[in-house]
C-alpha cells in the first residue's frame, strides 16, 4: 500500500509515517519544504492548496493523508479551509484521511468548543476544524474519514491500544503515538468510510 501524507513533519504527522513504515507501508512524505521525514520511502515539497500536485498524488497513491492544520500564528484560517477543499476535490476516488479537531465533539447537546471553560486559545482552531468536517460533509469526496482526537492529545507512550467513538469524546486525552496507531489501523482496515471517528486511551 502506498500513502501521501501531507504535513508528514508534524507532531502527528511524523509519528504517522513511522508507525506507518513500521507496518510495511509506502509512505510519501510532503511538507512544505521538502524535508525528509524518517522512515519515509520519498520525501517531497508540497502544498494542499495546489490541485495538480494533489491530483498526481491521489493518481499514485491508495491514501492521501492530511495531518495539517489551520495557521496558530495569527495567519488566516480560510486559506487551510480552502486548501483542504481544493485537496477533497483533486482526490477523486482516490481514499482520503483528514485529521481534525476535537471541538466538534458533543457532550450532551452541545459541541464542546462550546461549553463553558473550553480554553479561549483553541477557539478559533476549533470553529475552523468544525467548518472542515461540514466541508468534508457537504462535499461528500467519496471515499473520505475524518479523525478527531480526544480533547488532550500530546507525544507520549505507544501503547497500541485505543478507543473509539463518533460523535461524542471516547476519553479526556490520547497520546500523539496511540493516535498514529489509530490512524494506520484505519487505513490498512478501513471502518469509518465517509464519516468521522474520534480515538483516546
Amino acid at each position: 500500500m502506498k500513502i501521501a501524507l501531507f504535513g508528514a513533519s508534524g507532531m502527528i504527522g511524523s509519528r504517522v509515517t513511522a508507525e506507518a513504515a513500521s507496518r510495511g507501508i509506502e509512505v510519501t512524505a510532503i511538507t512544505r519544504s521538502g524535508t525528509e521525514v524518517p522512515g519515509a520511502a520519498s520525501s517531497l515539497a508540497g502544498d494542499i492548496a495546489d490541485a495538480e500536485f494533489d491530483a498526481r498524488m491521489a493518481d499514485a497513491h491508495d491514501v492521501i493523508v492530511s495531518t495539517t492544520g489551520p495557521s496558530r500564528t495569527g495567519g488566516d484560517h480560510r486559506i487551510w479551509l480552502d486548501g483542504l477543499s481544493t485537496l477533497a476535490e483533486a482526490s477523486g476516488t482516490t481514499r482520503l484521511f483528514v485529521v481534525g479537531g476535537a471541538g466538534s465533539l458533543f457532550v450532551g447537546d452541545t459541541m464542546l468548543k462550546d461549553t463553558p471553560g473550553f480554553p479561549s486559545a483553541y477557539k478559533a482552531e476549533s470553529e475552523t476544524g468544525t467548518q472542515a468536517l461540514e466541508l468534508l460533509r457537504a462535499a461528500n469526496p467519496s471515499p473520505w474519514t475524518l479523525i478527531s482526537p480526544a480533547p488532550e492529545i500530546a507525544p507520549g507512550e505507544r501503547t497500541g491500544t485505543y478507543r473509539t467513538e463518533l460523535e461524542v469524546p471516547a476519553g479526556d486525552a490520547i497520546s500523539a503515538e496511540d493516535f498514529a496507531v489509530a490512524m494506520v489501523d484505519e487505513i490498512l482496515e478501513p471502518k469509518h468510510i465517509d464519516s468521522r471517528f474520534t480515538v483516546a486511551n
